[in-house]
C-alpha cells in the first residue's frame, strides 16, 4: 500500500490544475502541463531514463477526465488525446514535492532542443 494516501483529488473549473491533498495535510496544485509532460506513460518516460521524451507544445493543455484506477491511482486524459498515464499516489506526491525542479528541467530540455511550450512545439 502507498505511503501517500490522498484525501482529495479535484480538477479546477478551467481544467488546467489538479488539486491533490494528502492525509498528512500536504496539498499541491499540479498544473496540467506538468502532469502531461511528466506522464508516467511509456510514451513519455520510455523504458529507461535515456528514453524519456521531451514533449513540446503543452502550455495550454487541459485535463478532460480523471478516472480512478483501483485504490492506488488515477488515470488522466488530456485534450491532446493522451490518456495512457496511470498516476499513483506516490507519483502525485513526488510531482507535488518536486514539481518546480521537474518543470525547470523540462524548460531546460525544451531550450536545449529548440522546442517551445506553445502549440506546434517549435520556436
Amino acid at each position: 500500500m502507498s505511503a501517500a494516501w490522498p484525501t482529495e483529488i479535484r480538477l479546477s473549473k478551467d481544467k488546467r490544475t489538479l488539486h491533490v491533498a494528502f492525509e498528512d495535510g500536504a496539498s499541491y496544485a499540479l498544473s496540467a502541463e506538468l502532469l502531461r509532460v511528466e506522464s508516467p506513460s511509456a510514451e513519455v518516460q520510455g523504458h529507461s531514463p535515456t528514453q524519456k521524451q521531451t514533449v513540446p507544445g503543452k502550455r495550454e493543455v487541459e485535463i478532460i477526465r480523471v478516472e480512478p484506477v483501483g485504490h492506488y491511482a488515477v488515470k488522466l486524459a488530456f485534450d491532446d488525446m493522451h490518456d495512457t498515464g496511470i498516476y499513483g499516489w506516490d507519483y502525485l506526491r513526488e510531482l507535488g514535492e518536486h514539481g518546480e525542479a521537474k518543470m525547470q528541467a523540462y524548460l531546460d530540455a525544451l531550450a536545449e532542443k529548440g522546442l517551445s511550450r506553445e502549440r506546434g512545439g517549435r520556436r
